[in-house]
């Protein structure tokens, strides 16, 4: 692997960390909007499944001897924020436009982390390192997300944009 790869790897990595910076952050924000309501329990649920691939992002990286960006993971953390000011702009009273926009930024960030996965088998065909994950494991539970989140996202839609 050269230095310029190693780079961009420490990058690539970086930049799907802090994703996921955003996306429990969001998720704390909605499962304590929904307090008592089944969305509470799916955000748990979904929370934890993303902090286990971050876990598993984690351990990649310092297997790697990558090491974590704190300017990323702050710019994460302040998009985060950004991004729930945008939703509450625009429903002021936190209700179903916000949450459709909050699990579309979801399923965006699920989608990613499938093309993270996919992109992380292929190189690791080439480079050793990469070998430390079970890539088949992680596409599947990419893909399970992204269908659980995909029903809460279209229920949301039917409650925000049908008259």
């Amino acid at each position: 692997v050269t230095d310029m790869s190693m780079d961009y790897l420490a990058s690539y990595l970086n930049d799907h960390l802090a994703g996921s910076v955003m996306a429990i952050d969001l998720l704390d924000h909605l499962q304590r909007a929904h307090l008592g309501a089944p969305l509470e329990r799916f955000c748990a649920e979904l929370r934890a499944d993303i902090s286990a691939d971050r876990h598993d992002l984690e351990q990649l990286m310092e297997q790697l001897h990558i090491v974590i960006s704190p300017v990323r993971q702050a710019a994460a953390w302040l998009s985060e924020k950004m991004t729930r000011v945008k939703l509450l702009y625009e429903d002021r009273a936190g209700g179903a436009l916000h949450l459709l926009e909050a699990l579309d930024a979801l399923a965006v960030g699920i989608h990613g982390k499938l093309a993270l996965w996919n992109a992380l088998a292929a190189a690791a065909a080439s480079t050793p390192g990469l070998r430390a994950l079970d890539y088949d494991r992680l596409v599947r539970r990419a893909e399970e997300q992204r269908q659980r989140l995909e029903m809460q996202r279209l229920e949301a839609a039917k409650a925000a944009l049908v008259a």
